[in-house]
């Protein structure tokens, strides 16, 4: 029960601190609506393409929205010694890692929200397969944020880390966008008993990437 209390702490906090700055909405929403909008221009002449793969560029919004997610929740923690203020406060590291994971997830589901209605807009996508859709959504963003915050703090003390995390992230996190692409395809296509092997996918990525989070997001924290 104290780690979920430390970690519920850490989330408040992030959570906290981006809705005064309002940074992530005021800067990585537009980012993903402006990646949405651009490919629908590029793919414009061929409004029968667009909706066929819609969950691809959906995901590939979402995960470049991460990287900037991910980067901000420790960059806020660069400055004026807040991160050995973090080291120092006697809270667990994995409550750290998990408080931090939570607040990512809260910031990127949001944003999904709004991604979702741009590419239902855009991209002229029936909405079907709501719970798979929705299951599918939960864990591939969970499996994102996880994986973001584990290389997040590994990056944290170097001066190039906002160059080193999309390097970093970007080879582990190809099964969220397997799986998050073919689970939206099915569910939007109908044949949403395709989609659950690809939702089950994606859930046991996500409780890897959060147990090894949990591990070494201790050591990784007093090397930053």
């Amino acid at each position: 029960m104290r780690l979920l209390r430390e970690a519920v702490l850490v989330a408040g906090k992030d959570l906290r601190i981006e809705a005064r700055s309002r940074v992530v909405f005021a800067q990585v929403l537009p980012f993903g609506g402006i990646v949405l909008v651009l490919f629908a221009f590029a793919l414009d002449p061929d409004r029968g393409l667009l909706p066929r793969v819609a969950p691809g560029l959906f995901w590939i919004a979402v995960l470049l929205a991460s990287l900037l997610a991910v980067s901000r929740a420790f960059a806020i923690e660069a400055d004026n010694g807040a991160r050995d203020g973090l080291r120092l406060s006697g809270i667990d590291p994995a409550a750290i890692f998990l408080g931090k994971t939570a607040a990512v997830v809260v910031e990127l589901l949001a944003l999904e929200v709004v991604l979702g209605a741009g590419v239902v807009i855009l991209y002229d996508v029936r909405v079907t397969g709501g719970p798979a859709l929705l299951l599918a959504s939960l864990a591939a963003t969970t499996g994102l944020a996880a994986t973001g915050s584990v290389y997040g703090v590994l990056a944290a003390g170097l001066r190039a880390r906002e160059t080193l995390v999309p390097l970093l992230v970007l080879p582990f996190v190809a099964p969220v966008m397997l799986g998050g692409t073919r689970a939206f395809e099915a569910a939007l296509g109908g044949v949403t008993s395709e989609a659950w092997p690809w939702v089950e996918l994606l859930g046991v990525f996500a409780l890897m990437a959060t147990t090894i989070g949990v591990l070494v997001f201790g050591p990784l924290l007093e090397e930053s």
